[in-house]
Order: C-alpha cells, then structure tokens, then sequence
C-alpha cells in the first residue's frame, strides 16, 4: 500500500509543480478591412498582469474587472497601449483610437482602430506590452493584410517587426 501511495505522490507532485511555472503570453489580431479603409486591432492581454502593470505605472490602487471599476481605468488603459504598440503604415506612424475593452475569463480584450488607410504596402510592428515589468513576456500578433496571413512574436530582443506586400 505505501508503494501504492508513493507512486501516487510521485506522479502528482510534479504536475502541481508545472503549474506554478506561468506563461506571459498577450495576442494581438490586426486585420485590414480595404472596404472600410480600416485596421481593426483586438489585443488579449492576462488581467491580473495588465492590473499589476497599470497599478506600477499610474495608480497602485487600480482594480480591473470590479463592479464600480474607477473610470480613469480606460484612460489608463488607452495610455499604456499607446506607448507600448506602435504601428507605422508606409512608413507613416499611424496613431490608432482605442474603442474599448471587455473582460473575457481571465483575459482582457482591447478594441483598436487605425481609420482612414487606403492601401498598405509596408507595415512595421512594434509591441513592448508587459516587457517592462515581465522579462519573459511574448506577444505574438496574427496579421491579415491585403489577404495574406502573417504570425509575428515579439519578445524583450525583438520588439519590431516589418512586413512588405509590394
């Protein structure tokens, strides 16, 4: 019987061990709408890393996903993407409108817009979200642009990316 048991530990001890290990992973998807001249963005970002983040930068006291959740939250939220993604379209820097957000599980999904683009020949990524307080953070982005399909990581070292369709 304590072989039995000792099997058991042994083989449960370590799958409690590699769920304390945790993975910073954000998703960014960047579609091009050429009908609607439009870059449509949605960034899925781990909650309680974009709460720690937002309480380190602005306001310590800053709780995401409360029922009387502190209006200044989309103001920060709009300030921290704004300095952490940065898009250049044919070489332009192309400043995008934060629509807003909605809490999905533990992920928090932003909704970004570039309007007014009437073709894209080159596009250049940068994504530095979370690198600041989380080393091992990767941002991957998944662009849809001019029908072709491109999946770009991001990391600490390489936080730009450069994508040509001429």
């Amino acid at each position: 019987m304590n072989l039995l048991k000792a099997s058991i530990f042994a083989f449960i001890l370590p799958l409690f061990m590699s769920s304390a290990h945790k993975y910073y992973v954000s998703v960014t998807q960047i579609t091009y709408v050429k009908e609607k001249a439009s870059v449509q963005m949605i960034s899925r970002i781990d909650i309680a890393d974009l709460e720690y983040t937002l309480q380190e930068r602005y306001d310590a006291t800053i709780k995401l996903t409360t029922l009387d959740e502190d209006p200044m939250v989309n103001d920060y939220i709009k300030k921290y993407l704004n300095q952490k993604i940065d898009i250049k379209i044919n070489t332009q820097n192309t400043p995008f409108r934060f629509i807003g957000k909605e809490y999905e599980n533990d992920l928090i999904v932003c909704y970004l817009e570039i309007e007014n683009v009437k073709s894209i020949n080159t596009i250049e990524i940068s994504n530095m979200l979370l690198f600041d307080l989380f080393p091992k953070q990767k941002n991957v982005v998944k662009t849809k642009i001019n029908s072709e399909a491109n999946n770009l990581i991001f990391t600490t070292e390489d936080q730009n990316q450069y994508l040509n369709f001429k």
